[in-house]
C-alpha cells in the first residue's frame, strides 16, 4: 500500500489557528488583569485615608455647621455618598447634610478628634484605623487586623478603642473571634490588646484561653473603661483601668456597652433566650444594677450611642431585601417609655458633638 504523503504546509493551518487563539486569549487575560489593577487602584485611592485627606469638602460652609451641635455619621444613602462621613446640625436634621470625602465603615467623634475604621480595597482588601481633626484632615494612622466592628473615643479624644472580627463576621454566630486594641491618640501609639490585661471574677484571677473582648466605652477620667468579655459560653460586663491594665467582671449578659454622659448608666444589647439570636436594647443603672428594657422591641445588633442624658440612639437596617444595605439611626427614651422613632435616615454609626466642634 502506498502511503499518503502530506505536504509540509498542511499542518501549519491548525497550528497557526492555535497560535492565533493563544495570542487572543493572552491579550484578553492581560487586558483583564490591567482592568482589575486599574479598578483596584481607583477604588483604593478613593477609599484610602490619604486620598480622603486631600479631597475637598462639600458644601463650602462646613465651618458654620461644625460650630453648632452636630451628629457625625456614616452615610448609607445609595449613590456616590455611600459610606462617606457626613455631618448634620442637631437642630436641623431635616436640612442639608455636609458630606465629607472620608470613607469609613465605623466612625466616632468628640469635639476635637474623630476616629475612622476604613477598608482600603484593591486586589487584596486591607483595613486601617485613623484619626482626623475638626477640619476632617487625617492625623494618626493605626494598622488593624480583621474586619472593622466597633470604634470608640474617650470623651476628650485622648484614648481610642478598636474592635475587629479576626474570624467570623457576626456576633450572632458561635465561631466569631475578635481583637480589641486600645490606642493613645495624643501620642499616636498603641497601648495594647485587652487580652493582655489581667481579669478577675469575684476576686479571683481568670486566665481564659477563649477570651473575646469587644464594645469598649470610656469614662471621663481617661482611665476607667467598660467592655464585653466572652468566655466559657458566657458574656460579662467588665470594668477596668487603662493605666493599671486590669479588668474585673460586674454582671453577665451585657454586650456592646455604652456609658451615659453622666457616667451613671450603661446602654447595651441583652441577648434574649431562644433558638434565634436576638438582642433587646436595655439600660443598666450602675449604682443599683437594675436593668430597664427599652421600648425598642426589634433585635438591635449595634453599640448604642447616647444623644443626651435621656435618649439612646442605635442603627437598624431596613428590612426589605432591596433596601437591606440602607441603615437608619433610631432614637428611644432611656427610661423604657415612649416609642422608637427615626432620628437620621440613611445613616449609621452616629456620634453626637453637643457643644460644637472646636476649630
Amino acid at each position: 500500500m502506498t502511503a499518503t504523503t502530506r505536504s509540509p504546509a498542511e499542518p501549519t493551518t491548525p497550528r497557526r489557528n492555535r497560535r492565533r487563539r493563544h495570542a487572543v486569549f493572552a491579550a484578553v487575560v492581560l487586558c483583564t488583569v490591567a482592568a482589575t489593577l486599574a479598578y483596584g487602584i481607583t477604588v483604593s485611592r478613593r477609599s484610602s485615608p490619604v486620598a480622603a485627606q486631600d479631597a475637598s469638602l462639600r458644601p463650602a460652609d462646613l465651618s458654620s455647621v461644625l460650630a453648632t451641635p452636630v451628629v457625625v455619621f456614616r452615610s448609607s444613602e445609595r449613590g456616590p455618598t455611600y459610606g462617606e462621613v457626613s455631618v448634620a446640625k442637631l437642630d436641623d436634621l431635616g436640612g442639608p447634610h455636609v458630606v465629607t470625602s472620608l470613607q469609613c465603615d465605623r466612625v466616632d467623634m468628640v469635639a476635637t478628634v474623630g476616629l475612622c475604621l476604613a477598608a482600603s480595597p484593591g486586589i487584596y482588601t486591607n483595613y486601617k484605623a485613623f484619626t482626623f481633626d475638626a477640619k476632617m484632615q487625617v492625623q494618626h494612622g493605626f494598622n488593624i487586623v480583621g474586619i472593622p466592628s466597633r470604634a470608640r473615643l474617650s470623651p476628650d479624644g485622648r484614648l481610642a478603642a478598636v474592635t475587629t472580627f479576626v474570624s467570623g463576621h457576626s456576633y450572632a454566630t458561635g465561631g466569631f473571634s475578635t481583637a480589641t486594641t486600645l490606642y493613645d491618640v495624643s501620642a499616636g501609639r498603641e497601648i495594647g490588646n485587652l487580652e493582655s490585661f489581667s481579669v478577675t471574677r469575684d476576686g479571683k484571677e481568670l486566665h481564659p484561653t477563649d477570651a473575646n473582648f469587644w464594645g469598649v466605652t470610656f469614662d471621663r477620667d481617661d482611665d476607667r473603661l467598660y467592655a464585653t468579655l466572652a468566655t466559657g459560653g458566657q458574656t460579662y460586663l467588665v470594668v477596668g483601668s487603662v493605666r493599671g491594665r486590669t479588668l474585673r467582671t460586674l454582671t453577665t449578659n451585657v454586650e456592646c456597652p455604652s456609658l451615659s454622659p453622666d457616667g451613671t448608666r450603661i446602654a447595651f444589647k441583652k441577648r434574649a433566650q431562644g433558638t434565634l439570636v436576638q438582642w433587646r436594647l436595655t439600660v443598666l443603672d450602675l449604682a443599683t444594677m437594675r436593668e430597664t428594657p427599652l421600648a425598642e422591641t426589634r433585635s438591635v445588633d449595634d453599640q448604642a450611642a447616647w444623644l443626651d442624658q435621656n435618649t439612646v440612639t442605635y442603627g437598624l437596617p431596613r428590612t426589605s431585601d432591596q433596601d437591606s444595605v440602607i441603615n437608619d439611626v433610631w432614637r428611644v427614651p432611656a427610661d423604657g417609655s415612649g416609642t422608637p422613632a427615626v432620628l437620621v435616615a440613611q445613616a449609621w454609626s452616629p456620634a453626637f458633638v453637643q457643644t460644637g466642634i472646636s476649630r
